[in-house]
């Protein structure tokens, strides 16, 4: 198993030993998200949600009457809202989601 290490000058079964006593690291799981976290970005998501809706409503994502997407088009025009909607919101949104943030954290005061 260890051949060689003679040739330079080691013991092979010290390196045996040496290494029978090294535990292996344990794996470092992932921190769950705080309370404030979690509460945090439901209300992003809940602001994404209404600001997509609002888009929707205001026309957004309408095909053209002339050349348009066709069929296609309508069918992922709900999936570009929702893209553009969440990007508002990560780009500080409308301040829904903070007000949202504070509600729910009031309903929930150990969090």
């Amino acid at each position: 198993m260890f051949t060689g290490l003679r040739q330079h000058g080691m013991n092979p079964r010290k390196v045996e030993n040496g290494l029978s006593q090294i535990a292996p690291a344990a794996p470092s799981l992932p921190q769950a998200p705080s309370k404030d976290a979690q509460l945090f970005s439901a209300a992003q998501k809940l602001e994404a949600g209404f600001l997509a809706e609002m888009l929707r409503s205001g026309g957004l994502g309408k095909s053209p009457e002339g050349f348009g997407g066709g069929a296609g088009e309508d069918q992922f025009a709900s999936f570009l809202l929702e893209a553009q909607a969440t990007q508002m919101v990560r780009a500080g949104g409308i301040g829904l989601a903070q007000s949202l943030f504070e509600a729910m954290k009031g309903q929930h005061p150990h969090a």
